[in-house]
């Protein structure tokens, strides 16, 4: 099983200035410990219900542009990119441009988007849904065109692009892989089967009913499309508890593999203190023979 973290709150104390000294700590202890992925949200306000949407927020891009300087073997990318809030040509390139300059290590992570505060606060657009999800698939059809060198022109419904060049193409082979976030079985896990290299999904306290559920249903799409359900990597996005020791968190990862989940995303209530970033890097070894 893979372990990684997910960088979802920038509010350490000493404010802006020491904001750099904070990420980079945080990123250098994962990848020294050989942790999977650092993931980080991608929003302009905060996101997380356990702080309100003016606290401490930074772009994602930027944010993973310097953590590839801090590292060397960890990966890095999205959890996740909504799908509406930049140009796909620009998306692709700015996630291409993340895999040339850190070796090969850039995740192209996506969804369809939900947060209309954010929308409605800084001007993004947020269509209705059907819409959005109809971006995301050609999105990831423009994903997929502009890493394999295909230059002819490209039409969508929404998007048309006469000369989409993908140059220099990304160094991880045969491209960046794709992680689509959420659990919405007709559309969202339909799309994972046919386009991306992971899912993620959410750890639901109802003993791994959701869990197991959601994960059928993915096999089902596989096997209707007829791609091994095998070439997915089940990731589930889960909470380290406060004070919770490397022991109880070995243990709820080893209930989770048993389930089938295979990568866990792990984020904390707040930023990341180095409590818990030692906590997590004191598991993964043994969480990784699972």
């Amino acid at each position: 099983m893979k372990v990684s973290l997910n960088i979802t709150d920038y509010s350490w104390p000493g404010g802006a200035e020491n904001l750099a000294a904070h990420l980079g700590g945080v990123v250098r202890a994962a990848d020294e410990a050989g942790l999977d992925t650092v993931w980080v949200c991608d929003h302009l306000l905060q996101a997380d219900p356990g702080a309100t949407p003016d606290a401490e927020m930074l772009e994602a891009y930027t944010v993973l542009g310097f953590l590839a300087g801090q590292t060397r073997r960890t990966r890095l990318g999205t959890m996740v990119t909504g799908v509406t809030y930049r140009p796909p040509a620009l998306l692709i390139k700015a996630v291409t441009t993340l895999d040339v300059l850190s070796g090969g290590r850039a995740w192209l992570g996506l969804g369809a988007g939900y947060h209309e505060e954010e929308a409605r606060a800084m001007g993004l657009d947020l269509p209705p849904v059907a819409e959005r999800f109809e971006r995301l698939e050609e999105t990831l059809r423009l994903a997929l065109q502009m890493w394999s060198g295909d230059e002819t022109p490209f039409e969508g419904g929404h998007h048309r692009l006469e000369r989409p060049v993908g140059n220099p193409r990304p160094l991880s082979w045969p491209r960046p892989p794709i992680l689509i976030g959420g659990m919405g079985e007709r559309r969202t896990l339909r799309l994972v089967a046919r386009y991306a290299d992971a899912c993620n999904l959410f750890d639901i306290p109802d003993g791994g009913q959701t869990v197991k559920h959601k994960l059928a249903v993915l096999a089902g799409h596989c096997e209707e499309i007829g791609r091994p359900y095998d070439a997915i990597d089940k990731t589930l996005s889960t909470r380290l508890q406060p004070g919770e020791t490397a022991e109880a968190f070995t243990g709820r990862c080893a209930a989770l593999a048993a389930l089938g989940i295979e990568h866990v995303v792990v984020i904390t209530s707040g930023p990341w203190t180095g409590e818990a970033v030692e906590t997590l890097c004191a598991a993964v070894g043994e969480v990784q023979r699972f």
